[in-house]
């Protein structure tokens, strides 16, 4: 039986890259979507594309910083496709400002989708891997959460808790066989990139050896090869694939 893997915020950028990517190494897709909206703006055309790649593709809706939303949608994936044998968990939002300026909505809305929405899916999708007594899980980090960034301190809490969660993780689940890593991206090409300034890409730029922002396959490959068998050894560790941009974690 082919395995599954389950996909956060896989509808555009770095999660509908993820999901191509490990389409193309032979896993079922599942796609989690927040809403039918982005299902019709992004995620369909992704499960089509994986499915074109000879692997089964569907899309699951649900807001991953609802506790019971997540165990809904797990559930289905389960009875979908019979297993989970990877959790990416990518979905992720912004919503910047510096510290003094920042109101509490800011603060509470990152932190609930990027911190508790990872922890949802691990409670849930854990539990899944667990009886399964097997399993493969990536976390997408960033360089934010583990260095600071000014400007994100919702942000970068949310991506250093994510951090923490990964090893605690790893530590619970690595005696029933399954391995939990994270991924830390640096600047990478995105929609959410894309708009901004030339000059503030060009002062990032300065900051990164390889001389070049980051591509969604770049970090897709880092997560091909977490979950797969070349990584079981693997767990409890935070790969930087940054360019060179900050190093020393």
């Amino acid at each position: 039986m082919a395995k599954t893997a389950l996909i956060t915020g896989a509808s555009q950028g770095i999660g509908a890259c993820i999901a191509k990517t490990l389409a193309a190494d032979g896993f079922n897709i599942a796609i989690n979507c927040y809403s039918e909206r982005e299902v019709e703006n992004g995620g369909e055309a992704v499960a089509a594309a994986c499915r074109e790649l000879g692997v089964e593709a569907e899309c699951f809706i649900a807001d991953v910083s609802d506790f019971a939303a997540s165990e809904k949608m797990v559930k289905a994936v389960k009875e979908r496709f019979g297993s989970i044998d990877a959790l990416v968990n990518n979905a992720g939002i912004t919503k910047d400002g510096l510290l003094v300026r920042m109101s509490e909505d800011q603060f509470d809305a990152v932190i609930n989708v990027n911190l508790k929405g990872t922890f949802n899916m691990l409670r849930h999708v854990g539990a899944v891997m667990m009886r399964q007594r097997s399993g493969h899980i990536v976390n997408i980090s960033s360089v934010a959460g583990a260095f600071g960034n000014a400007g994100q301190i919702n942000y970068s809490a949310s991506k250093a808790g994510v951090i923490g969660m990964t090893k605690t993780t790893a530590k619970e689940l690595g005696p029933r066989g399954i391995t939990c890593n994270a991924i830390a991206p640096g600047f990478v090409r995105t929609p959410m990139t894309d708009v901004l300034k030339d000059e503030y890409k060009a002062e990032i730029l300065k900051q990164i050896s390889l001389g070049r922002l980051g591509e969604p396959e770049d970090i897709a490959n880092a997560v091909s090869f977490l979950v797969s068998d070349k990584a079981a050894y693997i767990t409890g560790q935070v790969l930087v694939v940054s360019g060179g941009m900050p190093m020393g974690i």
